[in-house]
């Protein structure tokens, strides 16, 4: 497992992290708490695709920003693998 240490400057200031579509490949919500969103980014940083965690405040009274309380951020390297998923659908 390859992984790479960015500083949350990088992430937020230099590549515009999590906003920068030309950058993320995909920014899902994987949980919620009282106070804020979780979510998984996967982005693409010279030709390599990297996968981190953040949070923002769940509401407006909140003031949390991506990585608000990280100085560094360990990303692991991915890649896009297709799989098939069997689930149950309504008849």
């Amino acid at each position: 497992m390859t992984q790479r240490v960015f500083t949350k400057d990088q992430l937020v200031n230099e590549f515009d992290l999590p906003w920068n579509d030309d950058m993320v490949k995909s920014n899902d919500m994987y949980e919620t708490s009282r106070w804020s969103i979780h979510y998984i980014l996967v982005f693409e940083h010279e030709g390599k695709f990297w996968r981190t965690t953040y949070a923002v405040g769940a509401t407006e009274s909140q003031d949390e920003g991506p990585w608000e309380y990280d100085d560094e951020v360990t990303c692991i390297e991915v890649e896009e693998q297709e799989r098939m998923v069997k689930y149950w659908a309504e008849v």
